[in-house]
């Protein structure tokens, strides 16, 4: 299969790595000035993995998706707009988008497939995501994990599980678009409280967290039309070891050097979508302290030990 993947950071890089490894024809594509895609041209190497010789490196974007039958992307999400004009520009009938990247648009609420369907017909062009646990740093080392696959279509995401699945990656097919999306995005917020925790020297509290933002999380799928038990699968809880405890995770390493007052320079995704997930827990009134206190943390800039204080202080209810 002819695959390109946009995006050569951190996961896409390892996209393009396990793609190939598993027999496709890879083309990794990226922005011509960006660093990552400057040492991939260069060396074929970053801080994560080598690529073969058999993925093709380039910043030729037209070239990147008009050779490729999936495209898959996997960048900053606030910036997907931005980037799906340029994308837009060339003929994507027959082909198929991929989403390897987790968050909400924050100026509009919209989950990142909304996005990429403003500038596309899904009957010509479907839509896939594809979320789950785990670490280039691993993968590269042949330690395996779990991941889902999850569309609209049904035969899409059926032929891209089949197709995709090896020793290294059991992926399941995905049943709430809704709920994959929101619970994917959702858990880089999570991903920063459980860091936060770290940095102020909590972290036998990662567990009552661990427990109680599921829930938080379920409710606000269930707002928005997906299945509440999504928060338990593979997109959210499922990908808590990586997210919450790993040292490779940019959003618990950045939540922890925010308590400790240390400068983070790594891209944290949970960083805007604790903006945007807060905006929709205002416009739909659903209740969400967990990703309020973070918010407020952040962007309020109200004091740490007062939210978690706040957190303890809420009103006695029933665990269920």
């Amino acid at each position: 299969m002819k695959i390109s993947v946009l995006g050569c950071g951190r996961w896409g890089s390892c996209i393009a790595w396990y793609l190939d490894k598993i027999g496709n024809d890879v083309v990794s594509c990226g922005l011509k000035d960006a660093p990552e895609l400057q040492q991939l041209l260069k060396t074929h190497h970053n801080d994560y993995l080598t690529f073969p010789e058999s993925i093709e490196v380039t910043y030729d974007l037209p070239y990147a998706v008009q050779r490729a039958e999936v495209i898959i992307i996997s960048i900053s999400s606030q910036h997907l707009r931005s980037y799906m004009e340029d994308i837009a520009k060339n003929d994507l009938d027959g082909k198929t988008i991929v989403l390897c990247m987790k968050g909400i648009e924050e100026k509009t609420g919209e989950r990142l497939s909304q996005v990429v369907g403003e500038f596309i017909d899904e009957e010509k062009t479907p839509i896939a995501v594809w979320v789950g646990p785990g670490h280039p740093q691993d993968y590269v080392k042949g330690i395996p994990n779990c991941m889902v696959i999850d569309s609209k279509n049904e035969a899409v995401k059926k032929k891209l599980v089949k197709s995709f699945s090896s020793e290294l990656i059991r992926f399941y097919i995905g049943t709430d678009l809704v709920g994959s999306e929101i619970g994917a995005a959702a858990k880089n917020v999570i991903g920063i409280a459980a860091g936060m925790l770290d940095g102020a020297g909590y972290t036998s509290l990662k567990g009552a967290l661990m427990a109680r933002a599921p829930r938080e999380i379920s409710r606000l799928i269930e707002v928005l039309g997906g299945n509440g038990i999504s928060a338990y699968g593979l997109c959210h809880l499922g990908d808590y070891e990586a997210t919450l405890f790993s040292k490779w995770s940019h959003n618990r390493m950045y939540g922890e050097s925010y308590v400790k007052g240390e400068k983070f320079e790594k891209l944290a995704e949970g960083v805007m979508t604790s903006k945007a997930m807060h905006d929709l827990g205002v416009k739909l009134n659903v209740e969400m302290p967990i990703t309020d206190a973070v918010y407020n943390i952040l962007f309020e800039k109200k004091d740490y030990f007062e939210e978690l204080d706040k957190l303890f202080m809420r009103s006695i209810k029933e665990e269920f």
